[in-house]
């Protein structure tokens, strides 16, 4: 009697059925859509993270900032001499780690060893400028800023020079800075390289730990018409291309990668490392096992990728911001009115089917069975909505895939000050680089989110069934045969 009587009702009031339906529809389906679009957030973040701070990684460690040193020159200094009096051209690089604080690197194996920690790899990130002059006659000096102005990914990073100094003749001179990365090639799966896949040639071999090879980025190599075979310099040291890397996500923070021992050699840095990335054995004791590493080890500071997130601006953050507050609160606020508007369209209904109520009750329906037919028939208004809000949350989250708009995102700086704690230095102390990510959005739906929309349909359908089942409980027969009149 129940579903014959319910099919009945609702298929005489199919009008009044779609508006409930198409009210709670639209509140369900910004709720996916808001839902699936901060997952799509959440994941363009976690691609930002992984190619700045290290696939794998949960944490880095790096060299506590110490206090600048007063009087300090500006700089490092190029001295170039010119031969008598014919044209000359002279070309110096200078090699600095990163923001100049380094590890021992057997503090690599003391991280490792604490509780929490799964695995840990010692880098050292260098940057290179290098100074190209042309002289005429005489003898020149050139000074670069401290503050060298990167420019962006692929090693077109220009250093501010100050005017050359020239003496009895003219010169001019080109200043271009690159990032380096040594790593170690006993452990490519975590660090700066794990981001990146090799799409020419070849990584580096165990048995090349201390070999003059290297790994080039994409970008970089595009820049410098490098392929694999091709040859080039850092301090007189030559090297050789064996491999192009691409990263997994945008641009790579890094234009070389060399094994660590050669990076040390060429950095002045002996058994020095400037980042060591840390893998949590268990991901939600990242904070138990950062706390644990700063105990234990004095004079570093740990990052983790939560502090990162935390300083990643850009489109990429605004979005974000505004789909976790804004979306969520405007989500809240249509889902009330929708329950709202269910709850009163049915209580209306109810009221204009007075004659009916109370002639059942004449006839001898009890209350309850009265509120379990109304209970009933919201109960398929709400998930006929919840189906359509669904359908229509699915076709905008797939919409919003398909455009895949681009957001950007910029890693700055967080209390670890000037070192190094990501790969190519684009980790917290980066500060000057330009590491600016494209990154392309999507709106990934997850099982949760339907099973969400699901206990909202039925959320609706028992409000408004509450409502219109209250209504009908307080009819009386009398009132059937008031309305008659």
């Amino acid at each position: 009697m129940f579903g014959i009587y319910l099919k009945r009702e609702l298929g005489r009031r199919k009008k009044a059925a779609l508006v409930i339906a198409l009210g709670l529809a639209l509140g369900i389906a910004l709720v996916i859509t808001v839902n699936s679009v901060s997952a799509g957030m959440a994941q363009a973040q976690d691609k930002v993270l992984k190619s700045l701070y290290g696939l794998g990684t949960d944490m880095t460690v790096t060299k506590a900032q110490s206090a600048p040193t007063s009087g300090s020159s500006g700089g490092p200094r190029f001295n170039f001499d010119a031969k008598s009096s014919s044209s000359t051209t002279q070309s110096s690089d200078r090699v600095n780690t990163q923001g100049g604080q380094v590890l021992a690197s057997s503090l690599v194996t003391k991280v490792a060893a604490q509780k929490g920690v799964s695995d840990a790899v010692g880098a050292l990130t260098l940057n290179v400028t290098k100074v190209d002059g042309s002289f005429t006659q005489g003898k020149a000096q050139s000074s670069t800023s401290g503050s060298s102005q990167q420019g962006g990914p692929g090693g077109g990073n220009s250093g501010s020079t100050a005017p050359p100094q020239v003496q009895g003749g003219g010169a001019s001179f080109d200043v271009n800075s690159y990032s380096v990365a040594g790593i170690d090639v006993t452990d490519q799966d975590l660090g700066p390289l794990a981001t990146s896949k090799i799409t020419s040639g070849r990584t580096f071999t165990s048995a090349q730990a201390n070999s003059k090879v290297a790994v080039v980025s994409k970008s970089y190599a595009k820049e410098k018409k490098y392929k694999v075979g091709s040859t080039f310099k850092i301090s007189g040291t030559k090297f050789t291309v064996i491999g192009i890397a691409t990263p997994d996500s945008s641009e790579s923070t890094t234009d070389v990668f060399l094994p660590l021992k050669q990076a040390q050699t060429l950095g002045d840095s002996k058994n020095k490392v400037t980042t060591i990335y840390v893998k949590a054995t268990d991901s939600k004791q990242i904070s138990t096992v950062k706390s644990t590493i700063q105990k234990n080890i004095s004079g570093t500071t740990v990052t983790t990728s939560a502090d990162l997130a935390s300083t990643v601006s850009g489109s990429l953050s605004t979005a974000s911001d505004l789909a976790t507050s804004v979306g969520k609160w405007l989500s809240i606020a249509v889902l009330v009115a929708a329950f709202l508007v269910a709850a009163l369209l049915t209580s209306s209904a109810v009221s204009r089917r007075v004659r009916e109520f109370g002639t059942l009750k004449a006839l001898g329906w009890p209350s309850r069975k009265v509120t379990r037919q109304v209970v009933g028939e919201s109960m398929v208004n709400g998930l006929i909505g919840g189906g359509l809000g669904i359908a229509l949350g699915l076709a905008a989250a797939y919409t919003v895939t398909a455009i895949s708009p681009k957001l950007t995102a910029q890693l700055g700086s967080t209390g670890g000050g000037g070192q190094g704690g990501g790969p190519g230095g684009g980790g917290p102390g980066r500060q000057s680089a330009a590491s600016t990510m494209e990154i392309a959005l999507s709106a990934p739906v997850s099982l949760t989110t339907i099973a969400l929309a699901v206990g909202l349909a039925v959320t609706g359908g028992l409000i408004a069934g509450a409502m219109g089942g209250w209504r009908a409980s307080r009819m009386r027969p009398a009132d059937a045969l008031r309305s008659v009149s």
